[in-house]
């Protein structure tokens, strides 16, 4: 069973493999785990194995450690690359959410103008009015489209609540290019049912759908860390190469983590 819980309101910095160092801001509670999809692969754990206790940070309590953090960093001269609203669940699933990314662009200005404020959601709230407005006004808004299949999205993403992927790329594509999407690729089994997802039948309705959505970048990237569900496997290097050159080749910039 994993064990990565983040603290919380704020952690790190960390060496992000896409964005190099980041300061994460955790707006689920430190002692569990909050998420409207449930992972198979999720570092965190299982939404069932991970109950919290506590509350989530108030809007004005994630001010107040950011600032403290921030000056912090500033007074022994490091400088993060990027604020990423990561950590244990789902960001934007926070009551204040848009409040927040107020409160964390105006503190950037002070004390490192030259750090990016990113997001990564499984862009399950962007149909929001009040998400999507603050989404657009992050610097790297990174949003999750593992696959347009609706099966593979139930037995892998699992979402919690209503999930409907046409839905989910309609609104997507409201960003209108203000976005980064972010793509997991994997092999192994779960359940005794395959989980791969590097192969024609799932990467070529992706990569329509990549297109329509006409994002600045994707990120495509494969298993990094321990997972709840044992039998999972990294996709090669080749395969995510071959992926990521596809996507670059319907002029898309494209990165590949491994």
């Amino acid at each position: 069973m994993s064990t990565v819980i983040y603290p919380s309101p704020i952690f790190g910095p960390v060496h992000s493999r896409r964005l190099g160092i980041s300061l994460g801001i955790n707006l689920q509670p430190a002692d569990g785990k909050v998420c409207s999809f449930d992972c198979i692969y999720c570092e965190c754990g299982f939404n069932a194995d991970r109950r919290p206790k506590l509350k989530r940070p108030s809007r004005e309590e994630v001010a107040a450690a950011l600032e403290h953090q921030l000056k912090k960093m500033h007074d022994e001269g490091q400088h993060p690359d990027v604020l990423t609203f990561a950590g244990n669940g789902e960001p934007t699933s926070h009551p204040h959410f848009p409040e927040i990314i107020d409160d964390t662009i105006a503190l950037r200005n002070r004390y490192c103008p030259q750090a990016k404020v990113s997001v990564l959601s499984n862009s399950t709230y962007i149909c929001k009015p009040s998400v999507h407005d603050a989404l657009m006004k992050v610097d790297n808004n990174i949003l999750k489209l593992d696959t347009v299949d609706p099966i593979y999205i139930n037995k892998v993403d699992r979402p919690t609540g209503h999930y409907d992927v046409k839905e989910i790329v309609g609104n997507l594509k409201t960003f209108n290019g203000h976005v980064i999407i972010q793509t997991m690729f994997m092999k192994g089994t779960s359940q005794g049912e395959s989980v791969d997802n590097t192969s024609d039948t799932f990467v070529l309705p992706w990569i329509e759908a990549v297109k329509a959505i006409r994002p600045r970048e994707v990120m495509v990237y494969t298993i990094d860390r321990e997972t709840p569900d044992h039998d999972l496997l990294k996709a090669t290097r080749e395969e995510l190469d071959s992926i990521r050159d596809r996507v670059i080749a319907a002029g898309i910039p494209c990165t590949a983590s491994y």
